[in-house]
Protein backbone atom coordinates (compact mmCIF):
# COMPACT_ATOMS: atom_id res chain seq x y z
CA UNK A 1 0.00 0.00 0.00
CA UNK A 2 1.28 3.33 -0.93
CA UNK A 3 2.17 5.52 1.75
CA UNK A 4 -0.13 8.81 1.91
CA UNK A 5 1.87 12.47 1.77
CA UNK A 6 1.02 14.30 4.53
CA UNK A 7 1.36 18.14 3.59
CA UNK A 8 3.90 19.91 5.55
CA UNK A 9 2.03 22.83 6.97
CA UNK A 10 1.09 25.14 9.64
CA UNK A 11 -2.35 26.36 11.39
CA UNK A 12 -3.48 29.88 10.02
CA UNK A 13 -2.30 32.39 13.08
CA UNK A 14 0.17 29.86 14.08
CA UNK A 15 4.33 30.26 12.82
CA UNK A 16 7.45 28.07 13.47
CA UNK A 17 10.62 30.27 14.19
CA UNK A 18 13.46 29.38 12.21
CA UNK A 19 17.13 30.09 13.63
CA UNK A 20 17.57 33.51 12.40
CA UNK A 21 14.16 34.80 13.91
CA UNK A 22 14.87 32.52 17.05
CA UNK A 23 17.47 34.37 17.98
CA UNK A 24 16.51 37.26 17.63
CA UNK A 25 13.71 36.42 19.90
CA UNK A 26 16.17 35.00 21.88
CA UNK A 27 18.34 38.06 22.17
CA UNK A 28 15.59 40.39 23.23
CA UNK A 29 14.09 37.84 25.54
CA UNK A 30 17.10 37.88 27.68
CA UNK A 31 17.76 41.37 27.86
CA UNK A 32 14.36 41.67 29.51
CA UNK A 33 15.07 39.02 31.65
CA UNK A 34 18.22 40.81 32.54
CA UNK A 35 16.48 44.38 33.20
CA UNK A 36 13.53 42.72 35.16
CA UNK A 37 15.94 41.19 37.63
CA UNK A 38 17.85 44.12 38.11
CA UNK A 39 14.58 45.80 39.46
CA UNK A 40 14.14 42.72 41.66
CA UNK A 41 11.08 41.45 39.62
CA UNK A 42 11.23 36.84 39.77
CA UNK A 43 10.17 34.52 37.09
CA UNK A 44 6.78 33.24 37.26
CA UNK A 45 4.98 30.09 34.48
CA UNK A 46 1.82 28.87 34.36
CA UNK A 47 0.14 26.28 32.41
CA UNK A 48 -1.22 26.47 29.17
CA UNK A 49 -4.70 25.36 29.57
CA UNK A 50 -6.80 26.61 32.75
CA UNK A 51 -10.05 26.13 34.09
CA UNK A 52 -12.73 27.74 31.82
CA UNK A 53 -14.13 29.07 34.71
CA UNK A 54 -10.96 30.61 35.49
CA UNK A 55 -10.54 32.81 32.75
CA UNK A 56 -14.63 33.76 31.40
CA UNK A 57 -15.73 37.02 32.95
CA UNK A 58 -12.57 38.91 32.87
CA UNK A 59 -11.99 40.37 29.95
CA UNK A 60 -15.42 41.78 28.57
CA UNK A 61 -17.54 40.66 25.69
CA UNK A 62 -14.73 40.82 22.83
CA UNK A 63 -11.85 39.15 24.91
CA UNK A 64 -14.44 36.19 25.68
CA UNK A 65 -15.04 35.56 21.94
CA UNK A 66 -11.65 35.43 21.02
CA UNK A 67 -10.83 32.74 24.06
CA UNK A 68 -10.06 29.29 22.82
CA UNK A 69 -12.69 26.97 24.86
CA UNK A 70 -12.92 23.12 24.44
CA UNK A 71 -13.85 19.99 26.68
CA UNK A 72 -10.56 17.97 27.88
CA UNK A 73 -10.54 14.03 27.89
CA UNK A 74 -12.10 13.96 31.51
CA UNK A 75 -14.78 16.15 29.86
CA UNK A 76 -13.81 19.10 32.00
CA UNK A 77 -14.20 22.68 30.51
CA UNK A 78 -10.99 24.17 29.73
CA UNK A 79 -9.68 27.17 28.70
CA UNK A 80 -6.29 28.28 26.62
CA UNK A 81 -4.01 30.81 28.26
CA UNK A 82 -5.78 34.29 26.76
CA UNK A 83 -3.40 36.47 28.62
CA UNK A 84 -1.05 36.21 31.77
CA UNK A 85 -2.39 38.85 34.34
CA UNK A 86 -5.66 36.74 34.96
CA UNK A 87 -3.45 33.19 35.69
CA UNK A 88 -1.43 35.34 38.16
CA UNK A 89 -4.28 36.58 40.08
CA UNK A 90 -5.25 32.67 39.95
CA UNK A 91 -1.69 31.78 41.42
CA UNK A 92 -1.79 34.78 43.90
CA UNK A 93 -5.17 33.87 45.22
CA UNK A 94 -4.15 29.57 45.11
CA UNK A 95 -0.51 30.08 47.02
CA UNK A 96 -0.86 32.89 48.99
CA UNK A 97 0.09 31.55 51.95
CA UNK A 98 3.87 30.98 50.43
CA UNK A 99 4.49 33.78 48.55
CA UNK A 100 5.92 37.40 50.19
CA UNK A 101 3.79 40.14 49.36
CA UNK A 102 4.42 42.76 47.54
CA UNK A 103 5.25 40.14 44.97
CA UNK A 104 7.21 41.17 41.86
CA UNK A 105 7.29 38.92 38.95
CA UNK A 106 8.25 38.79 35.29
CA UNK A 107 6.54 35.83 32.84
CA UNK A 108 7.09 35.19 29.42
CA UNK A 109 5.18 32.88 27.83
CA UNK A 110 2.84 32.51 24.93
CA UNK A 111 -0.65 33.46 25.03
CA UNK A 112 -3.88 32.22 22.32
CA UNK A 113 -6.58 34.19 20.90
CA UNK A 114 -9.18 33.10 17.92
CA UNK A 115 -7.84 36.64 16.28
CA UNK A 116 -8.91 37.47 12.69
CA UNK A 117 -5.03 36.70 11.07
CA UNK A 118 -4.01 40.16 9.63
CA UNK A 119 -0.29 41.86 9.75
CA UNK A 120 1.03 41.56 13.38
CA UNK A 121 -1.82 39.62 14.41
CA UNK A 122 -1.48 36.01 15.22
CA UNK A 123 -3.42 32.93 17.30
CA UNK A 124 -0.41 32.31 19.00
CA UNK A 125 1.51 34.37 20.48
CA UNK A 126 4.60 35.63 22.90
CA UNK A 127 3.91 38.07 25.74
CA UNK A 128 6.49 39.27 28.19
CA UNK A 129 4.83 40.65 31.43
CA UNK A 130 6.02 42.58 34.87
CA UNK A 131 3.60 42.77 37.52
CA UNK A 132 3.93 43.75 41.30
CA UNK A 133 0.76 42.48 43.51
CA UNK A 134 0.29 43.46 46.71
CA UNK A 135 1.47 47.26 47.05
CA UNK A 136 -1.35 50.36 46.83
CA UNK A 137 1.59 52.29 46.52
CA UNK A 138 1.79 54.60 43.04
CA UNK A 139 5.86 54.39 43.43
CA UNK A 140 5.02 50.10 42.04
CA UNK A 141 3.33 52.25 39.31
CA UNK A 142 6.15 54.26 38.75
CA UNK A 143 8.79 51.48 39.27
CA UNK A 144 7.32 49.41 36.61
CA UNK A 145 7.03 51.93 34.11
CA UNK A 146 11.00 52.85 34.95
CA UNK A 147 11.78 48.94 34.27
CA UNK A 148 10.33 48.99 30.87
CA UNK A 149 11.53 52.40 29.35
CA UNK A 150 14.75 51.22 31.12
CA UNK A 151 14.57 47.34 28.59
CA UNK A 152 13.63 49.75 25.55
CA UNK A 153 16.26 52.03 26.10
CA UNK A 154 19.14 48.37 26.74
CA UNK A 155 17.04 47.39 23.22
CA UNK A 156 18.48 50.42 21.51
CA UNK A 157 15.18 52.47 21.12
CA UNK A 158 15.76 55.89 21.57
CA UNK A 159 12.89 58.54 20.92
CA UNK A 160 10.40 56.34 23.42
CA UNK A 161 8.02 57.60 26.29
CA UNK A 162 5.43 56.31 28.78
CA UNK A 163 1.81 57.98 27.41
CA UNK A 164 0.19 57.69 31.25
CA UNK A 165 -4.02 58.28 32.34
CA UNK A 166 -6.30 57.22 35.15
CA UNK A 167 -8.89 54.86 33.66
CA UNK A 168 -11.61 56.15 36.80
CA UNK A 169 -12.34 59.38 34.61
CA UNK A 170 -14.18 56.62 32.40
CA UNK A 171 -16.16 54.75 35.01
CA UNK A 172 -19.48 56.35 34.42
CA UNK A 173 -19.18 55.79 30.57
CA UNK A 174 -20.04 51.98 28.90
CA UNK A 175 -17.21 50.14 28.06
CA UNK A 176 -18.41 50.55 24.02
CA UNK A 177 -17.90 54.08 24.10
CA UNK A 178 -14.46 54.04 26.03
CA UNK A 179 -12.67 51.74 23.59
CA UNK A 180 -13.95 54.15 20.95
CA UNK A 181 -12.79 57.31 23.08
CA UNK A 182 -9.15 55.64 22.93
CA UNK A 183 -8.69 55.83 19.51
CA UNK A 184 -9.28 59.38 19.42
CA UNK A 185 -5.39 59.52 18.39
CA UNK A 186 -5.64 57.13 15.62
CA UNK A 187 -8.82 58.22 13.84
CA UNK A 188 -9.33 61.68 14.89
CA UNK A 189 -12.13 63.71 16.23
CA UNK A 190 -14.70 63.48 13.49
CA UNK A 191 -14.63 59.75 13.36
CA UNK A 192 -14.57 58.95 17.06
CA UNK A 193 -17.99 61.47 17.46
CA UNK A 194 -19.46 59.65 14.32
CA UNK A 195 -18.17 56.01 15.61
CA UNK A 196 -20.14 57.46 19.61
CA UNK A 197 -23.23 58.19 17.91
CA UNK A 198 -23.38 54.64 15.77
CA UNK A 199 -23.39 53.15 19.30
CA UNK A 200 -26.30 55.10 20.74
CA UNK A 201 -25.02 58.00 21.99
CA UNK A 202 -26.61 61.57 20.84
CA UNK A 203 -24.50 64.03 19.18
CA UNK A 204 -23.96 66.63 21.67
CA UNK A 205 -23.42 64.47 24.10
CA UNK A 206 -20.87 63.27 22.02
CA UNK A 207 -19.03 66.11 21.68
CA UNK A 208 -19.24 67.22 25.09
CA UNK A 209 -17.33 64.38 25.98
CA UNK A 210 -14.47 64.57 23.75
CA UNK A 211 -14.05 68.14 24.80
CA UNK A 212 -13.86 67.48 28.43
CA UNK A 213 -11.67 64.95 27.62
CA UNK A 214 -9.22 66.84 25.20
CA UNK A 215 -8.98 69.74 28.12
CA UNK A 216 -8.63 67.15 30.86
CA UNK A 217 -6.27 67.58 34.11
CA UNK A 218 -4.13 65.27 35.84
CA UNK A 219 -6.27 63.47 38.59
CA UNK A 220 -4.77 63.38 41.86
CA UNK A 221 -3.30 59.93 41.45
CA UNK A 222 -1.77 60.89 37.94
CA UNK A 223 -0.17 63.97 39.68
CA UNK A 224 1.23 61.79 42.65
CA UNK A 225 2.62 59.27 39.67
CA UNK A 226 4.46 62.38 37.72
CA UNK A 227 5.83 62.85 41.28
CA UNK A 228 7.03 59.39 40.94
CA UNK A 229 8.24 59.19 38.25
CA UNK A 230 10.17 61.91 38.32
CA UNK A 231 12.31 60.72 41.42
CA UNK A 232 13.29 57.48 39.17
CA UNK A 233 14.83 60.37 37.15
CA UNK A 234 12.34 60.21 34.04
CA UNK A 235 11.32 64.00 32.72
CA UNK A 236 7.83 64.92 31.86
CA UNK A 237 7.32 65.38 27.71
CA UNK A 238 10.26 63.50 27.12
CA UNK A 239 10.15 60.32 28.99
CA UNK A 240 6.49 60.09 29.76
CA UNK A 241 3.41 62.63 28.66
CA UNK A 242 0.10 62.86 30.39
CA UNK A 243 -2.89 61.61 27.53
CA UNK A 244 -6.47 62.50 28.43
CA UNK A 245 -8.14 60.25 25.79
CA UNK A 246 -5.80 57.11 26.64
CA UNK A 247 -8.51 54.02 27.65
CA UNK A 248 -7.08 51.18 27.42
CA UNK A 249 -9.27 48.14 26.48
CA UNK A 250 -9.67 45.54 29.56
CA UNK A 251 -12.72 46.36 32.02
CA UNK A 252 -10.33 45.41 34.94
CA UNK A 253 -8.12 48.37 35.40
CA UNK A 254 -8.99 50.73 37.83
CA UNK A 255 -6.49 53.58 38.05
CA UNK A 256 -3.24 54.23 36.34
CA UNK A 257 -3.12 53.12 32.29
CA UNK A 258 -0.19 53.27 30.17
CA UNK A 259 0.67 52.74 26.94
CA UNK A 260 5.04 52.54 25.96
CA UNK A 261 5.27 54.05 22.31
CA UNK A 262 8.29 54.24 20.23
CA UNK A 263 7.82 57.79 17.97
CA UNK A 264 10.04 56.50 15.44
CA UNK A 265 8.02 53.21 15.14
CA UNK A 266 5.66 53.49 12.46
CA UNK A 267 3.54 51.50 14.57
CA UNK A 268 4.12 53.00 17.93
CA UNK A 269 2.73 50.62 20.81
CA UNK A 270 5.22 48.38 21.91
CA UNK A 271 3.97 47.59 25.42
CA UNK A 272 0.40 48.50 27.80
CA UNK A 273 -0.52 48.27 31.25
CA UNK A 274 -1.90 49.62 34.45
CA UNK A 275 -3.46 49.09 37.88
CA UNK A 276 -6.00 46.47 38.52
CA UNK A 277 -6.67 46.86 41.89
CA UNK A 278 -9.76 44.64 42.02
CA UNK A 279 -9.40 41.55 40.03
CA UNK A 280 -6.82 39.41 41.97
CA UNK A 281 -10.42 39.67 44.74
CA UNK A 282 -12.33 37.65 42.29
CA UNK A 283 -10.66 34.91 43.28
CA UNK A 284 -9.53 35.64 47.12
CA UNK A 285 -12.47 37.35 48.22
CA UNK A 286 -10.37 40.18 49.57
CA UNK A 287 -9.02 43.33 47.46
CA UNK A 288 -5.37 42.41 46.62
CA UNK A 289 -3.83 45.81 44.17
CA UNK A 290 -1.82 45.13 41.86
CA UNK A 291 0.17 47.17 38.75
CA UNK A 292 1.70 45.22 35.59
CA UNK A 293 2.55 46.02 31.89
CA UNK A 294 2.49 44.35 29.11
CA UNK A 295 5.18 43.93 26.12
CA UNK A 296 3.82 42.86 22.79
CA UNK A 297 6.69 40.91 22.04
CA UNK A 298 5.77 40.37 18.11
CA UNK A 299 6.04 44.57 18.10
CA UNK A 300 9.11 44.86 19.75
CA UNK A 301 11.09 42.17 17.14
CA UNK A 302 9.14 43.90 14.04
CA UNK A 303 10.19 47.56 15.39
CA UNK A 304 13.65 46.70 16.24
CA UNK A 305 13.94 45.19 12.74
CA UNK A 306 12.13 48.78 11.41
CA UNK A 307 14.61 50.06 12.94
CA UNK A 308 17.83 48.07 12.94
CA UNK A 309 18.77 47.70 15.85
CA UNK A 310 19.53 44.09 15.96
CA UNK A 311 23.73 43.43 16.43
CA UNK A 312 24.77 42.30 12.53
CA UNK A 313 26.24 39.26 14.26
CA UNK A 314 23.63 36.51 15.91
CA UNK A 315 25.24 33.57 15.04
CA UNK A 316 25.59 30.83 17.71
CA UNK A 317 28.95 29.60 16.49
CA UNK A 318 31.62 31.87 16.56
CA UNK A 319 34.16 29.55 14.53
CA UNK A 320 34.00 27.33 12.18
CA UNK A 321 36.90 24.38 12.53
CA UNK A 322 37.41 23.20 8.83
CA UNK A 323 37.37 19.73 8.23
CA UNK A 324 40.51 17.97 8.96
CA UNK A 325 42.14 15.24 11.41
CA UNK A 326 42.52 17.79 14.20
CA UNK A 327 39.05 19.17 14.14
CA UNK A 328 37.63 17.52 17.02
CA UNK A 329 40.70 17.92 19.43
CA UNK A 330 40.65 21.59 18.31
CA UNK A 331 36.82 22.48 19.01
CA UNK A 332 36.99 20.18 22.09
CA UNK A 333 40.04 22.89 23.38
CA UNK A 334 37.86 25.30 22.68
CA UNK A 335 34.80 24.47 24.35
CA UNK A 336 36.65 23.67 27.22
CA UNK A 337 37.29 27.70 27.17
CA UNK A 338 33.89 28.73 26.37
CA UNK A 339 34.20 29.40 22.87
CA UNK A 340 31.22 28.34 20.82
CA UNK A 341 33.00 26.00 17.94
CA UNK A 342 31.49 24.12 14.94
CA UNK A 343 32.97 21.10 13.42
CA UNK A 344 32.45 21.12 9.56
CA UNK A 345 31.30 17.45 9.29
CA UNK A 346 31.38 16.89 5.58
CA UNK A 347 34.54 16.22 3.22
CA UNK A 348 34.10 19.59 1.13
CA UNK A 349 36.77 21.79 -0.28
CA UNK A 350 37.84 24.83 1.32
CA UNK A 351 35.73 27.48 -0.53
CA UNK A 352 32.80 25.56 0.19
CA UNK A 353 33.43 25.29 3.75
CA UNK A 354 34.46 29.20 3.96
CA UNK A 355 30.59 29.62 1.94
CA UNK A 356 29.33 27.97 4.62
CA UNK A 357 30.61 29.57 6.92
CA UNK A 358 29.76 33.02 5.69
CA UNK A 359 25.99 31.86 5.19
CA UNK A 360 25.68 31.69 8.96
CA UNK A 361 27.49 34.21 9.17
CA UNK A 362 30.28 32.95 11.89
CA UNK A 363 32.58 35.38 12.63
CA UNK A 364 36.01 33.49 12.46
CA UNK A 365 37.38 30.26 10.58
CA UNK A 366 39.98 27.84 11.71
CA UNK A 367 41.87 26.14 8.64
CA UNK A 368 44.66 23.48 9.74
CA UNK A 369 47.66 23.22 7.51
CA UNK A 370 51.33 21.99 8.49
CA UNK A 371 52.54 24.95 9.57
CA UNK A 372 49.89 25.37 12.40
CA UNK A 373 46.96 27.01 12.19
CA UNK A 374 45.16 29.55 10.08
CA UNK A 375 42.74 32.15 12.20
CA UNK A 376 40.38 33.71 9.40
CA UNK A 377 38.50 36.72 10.42
CA UNK A 378 35.27 36.73 7.91
CA UNK A 379 34.35 40.05 8.58
CA UNK A 380 37.96 41.73 7.89
CA UNK A 381 38.56 38.95 5.37
CA UNK A 382 42.36 39.17 7.25
CA UNK A 383 43.96 35.61 8.39
CA UNK A 384 47.03 34.94 10.57
CA UNK A 385 48.75 32.17 11.43
CA UNK A 386 48.74 31.51 15.07
CA UNK A 387 49.11 28.33 17.91
CA UNK A 388 45.65 27.15 19.26
CA UNK A 389 46.78 28.83 23.00
CA UNK A 390 46.91 32.20 20.94
CA UNK A 391 43.71 31.90 19.51
CA UNK A 392 41.95 31.21 22.39
CA UNK A 393 43.65 34.20 24.18
CA UNK A 394 42.37 36.42 21.14
CA UNK A 395 39.18 35.34 21.22
CA UNK A 396 38.75 35.35 25.04
CA UNK A 397 39.96 38.96 25.04
CA UNK A 398 38.16 39.83 21.85
CA UNK A 399 34.83 43.06 23.20
CA UNK A 400 33.74 43.54 19.95
CA UNK A 401 30.68 41.19 20.24
CA UNK A 402 31.22 38.93 17.85
CA UNK A 403 33.36 36.27 20.14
Amino acid sequence: MQAVMIKAQTLKGFRDFLPTKTKKRQFVINILKEVFELYGFEPLETPALEYEEVLTGKYGNEGEKLMYKFEDNGKRKVALRYDQTVPLARVVTQYQSELILPFKRYQIQNVWRAENTQKGRYREFLQCDIDTVGSPSLKADAEIIACVLECCKVLGFKNVNAVINDRSVFKDLKPQYVSTIDKLEKIGVEAVIEELIAKGMEKKQAKQIISSFNAAKPTRANKELIDKLKKFGLKENKDFVFKPSLARGLDYYTSTIVEIVSNDYSYGSLAGGGRYDNLIGIFSGKQIPAVGIAFGFDRLIEAMEELKLFPNDLAVSKILITNSDKAIEIASELRQNYINSEIYLDEKDLEKQLKYADKKQIPYVIITNDKGLILKDMGKRTQETLSLEEIIKKLSACTCGNC
